[in-house]
């Protein structure tokens, strides 16, 4: 059985300037899914860099609101909203509240460096 918290997974800065929690990634963890699973958090006032994956994400809103960004699209995003993001797509968010934004992020394959290109 695997149980973690997230305040016991280190955060970092991802390259797209988030702050970032890896909750789950199978290369890291005896787990057999293809996903990797991370916690993201924006802060007000902030965004995310434009970036782009060579895979499908999708984002789960779970606190705040803000404006995604997937090409030439936008929309506005709040607690409760799940966003797909296809392979390719440019992609960022920013944080248009008064608190932080925090939001799960879902790759599929999981996420790996070499398929991820920041703008």
């Amino acid at each position: 059985m695997l149980v973690r918290h997230a305040k016991h997974c280190e955060e970092f800065i991802a390259g797209d300037e988030t702050m970032l929690r890896e909750l789950l990634h199978p290369d890291k963890a005896d787990v057999r899914v293809r996903c990797s699973l991370a916690l993201a958090t924006v802060r007000p006032g902030q965004r995310s860099r434009p970036h782009r994956l060579g895979t499908s994400e999708v984002c789960f809103i779970i606190e705040g609101q803000g404006i995604m960004h997937i090409d030439h699209e936008r929309e506005d995003v709040q607690a409760g909203d799940l966003v797909y993001i296809p392979p390719q797509a440019v992609q960022y968010i920013e944080n248009r509240g008064d608190a932080a934004l925090r939001f799960l992020c879902i790759v599929d394959p999981a996420w790996r460096s070499a398929d991820e290109e920041v703008l």
